[in-house]
């Protein structure tokens, strides 16, 4: 980041209308990559686009140089945050019928078994109490899940963004901005895979044996999921 960037945040920072107006404009396209994961929510491209200016200028108030952090790495989640607050706040993000109600119905079981045995309850007395298969259990549970964050750790200690980590520029940031919509586009058994893994901090193990198979086969589709990841991020 240069010295003049630095400046222009910083003036930003203390209300500079003119320094403000000028970092939003050189950061459009930044704002424009993000904004474009949600469309086709119901909601206008440049309304989109002003919820991400909004998130934006919060990353500017929020921005602190002396961290060492790129600021494009610290506003990305910003604009995103601010869209899907909105969308969330609205009722724009929705889950599917059939999803939810299995959701209510994993969530009333837990809670009515752990009542009852005084314990969390595994994963086989879920399956029995409400008639779903472990891995009806895990995408109902994912389904229903809060938005999480690439800096999630998992039950190894890493995070998706390490694991996929490379150079923090402005291109590789823009890359790991579709990295979501990435995840959507792996074979379902290498991406529930990955959402065990790296969004609900699961053990290989632990995924082993919610998707029925072994410990080994897990490895594999961990590591078969994670280069097309790369791939997809980083291109030909």
């Amino acid at each position: 980041m240069t010295a003049e960037t630095l400046d222009l945040l910083a003036l930003a920072k203390q209300g500079d209308e003119a320094a403000t107006a000028q970092v939003l404009e050189e950061n459009s396209g930044l704002i424009w990559a993000v904004v474009r994961r949600y469309f086709g929510k119901g909601v206008e491209p440049d309304d989109l686009y002003q919820l991400g200016c909004l998130g934006f200028i919060k990353a500017v108030r929020g921005f602190d140089a002396d961290y060492g952090t790129q600021f494009s790495t610290y506003a990305v989640p910003k604009i995103a945050g601010e869209i899907r607050r909105y969308l969330r706040d609205n009722g724009l993000i929705k889950v599917g019928r059939s999803l939810r109600e299995q959701s209510i119905s994993v969530y009333t079981a837990r809670e009515r078994l752990r009542a009852q045995l005084g314990r969390e309850p595994v994963l086989s007395e879920l399956s029995e109490a409400t008639g779903l298969t472990p891995e009806e259990i895990a995408m109902a549970e994912l389904a229903s899940a809060p938005p999480d964050s690439l800096q999630q750790e998992n039950a190894d200690g890493l995070t998706l963004e390490s694991t996929l980590a490379s150079p923090v520029t402005e291109e590789h940031l823009l890359e790991k901005i579709a990295l979501r919509s990435a995840i959507d586009t792996l074979p379902e058994r290498e991406k529930e895979t990955i959402l065990l893994r790296f969004y609900k901090g699961l053990t290989q193990q632990q995924c082993a044996k919610i998707l029925g198979v072994s410990q080994v086969q897990i490895s594999r589709l961990e590591k078969r999921a994670l280069e097309k990841l790369r791939g997809a991020m980083t291109g030909p």
